[in-house]
């Protein structure tokens, strides 16, 4: 059986090819979207960002009830999206002005030359493995026990050659397994759970809320990809494309000091963080109580997105050299 099998094709390198596509397209003039001064009216300036409707997006909602974007001169729009495979290309080409995407679909469009850059760390590990917002799950009466027995099994994630399969690849190697017997299968979130319980796959890495589901209903945890991989794990950022952060920089400059105050109200008030989720999410509020928040820092931690670069760098996925300093921040 193939090492990684799609339900269905795997879009990453779709994505990627458009991406390039649209971005040689506004370096010559031709879509320059992403580098357009965006609406303004009485000192407001309107702006969209595409964001994954997950937990780890509380933050953003909570600033934009709390009116910390209002303040800095910014008017928000959220739009939902499945993933950063939709929204890196559509920060590119300017139909958001921000976006919200995993640290390893960054690293990779970095990679091919994709003129991004991160303005705001997003959502981090809480670095405790069995009590972080990831996690690889099993049924109860499954003989995987830990990282090590994921060898030569299947395992399903939500996307193929992304940050889940680097970060199960690297906890089965630390525990003394073969990550390359692993057979991964893509499946959306809300459908690993009744995979795993169907048998059609051996294991599955869910994030909350699904990972509370999960558990509620008698999965076991076999181990924290996230934390296991490393304390503190930035697994996920907001980020422009490079033109419109050099076009806009006092709307960029904004985004990022709301962005930190919402981080930091975010975790000073995780009561509220939960609450928010009903925004935007159908979350149980049975689950929505239990639910393990992730981190969410002020600052990226810059080794563990390096350490995420060299993960898919020993997998594969990134054959050319990162440049770790045109995506991240000063």
């Amino acid at each position: 059986m193939p090492r990684h099998t799609a339900v269905p094709v795997p879009i990453r390198r779709r994505w990627l090819v458009a991406a390039v596509a649209i971005a040689a397209l506004a370096a010559a003039g031709c879509g320059g979207g992403s580098g357009t001064t965006p609406a303004s009216s009485g000192g407001i300036t309107k702006v969209k960002i595409g964001v994954i409707p997950i937990v780890d997006v509380a933050p953003i909602y909570l600033g934009v009830k709390k009116g910390f974007f209002h303040t800095e001169g910014l008017d928000i729009t959220l739009e939902t999206a499945q993933g950063g495979a939709a929204i890196v290309p559509a920060v590119v080409s300017g139909q958001y002005q921000f976006g919200f995407s995993n640290t390893t679909s960054l690293l990779l469009a970095n990679s091919q030359g994709l003129p991004l850059k991160v303005v705001s760390p997003g959502v981090a590990s809480t670095g405790v493995d069995g009590r972080d917002f990831g996690a690889v799950i099993v049924k109860a009466t499954s003989p995987i026990k830990t990282a090590k027995d994921l060898s030569g099994k299947k395992v399903a994630v939500n996307t193929l050659k992304n940050i889940n399969t680097t970060t199960i690849d690297n906890v089965v190697r630390k525990a003394g397994g073969d990550p390359a017997g692993i057979s991964y299968v893509e499946l959306p979130f809300p459908d690993i759970a009744a995979a795993v319980a169907k048998g059609d796959v051996d294991a599955g890495q869910v994030v909350e809320p699904f990972l509370t589901i999960a558990t509620g209903q008698g999965d076991r945890q076999v181990v924290s990809n996230f934390a296991g991989t490393a304390p503190g794990l930035t697994v996920g950022m907001y980020f422009a494309s490079q033109q419109f952060a050099a076009q806009n920089a006092k709307v960029v400059t904004g985004f990022t000091a709301a962005m930190k105050q919402s981080l930091e109200y975010a975790t000073a008030h995780p009561d509220e963080a939960r609450a928010i989720l009903s925004a935007y999410t159908k979350i149980d509020p049975a689950v929505q109580k239990n639910l393990v928040l992730p981190k969410w820092p002020g600052t990226v931690d810059r080794g563990s997105v390096q350490l995420l670069g060299d993960l898919a760098g020993k997998d594969g996925l990134i054959t050319k050299p990162l440049n770790l300093d045109a995506l991240l921040p000063r």
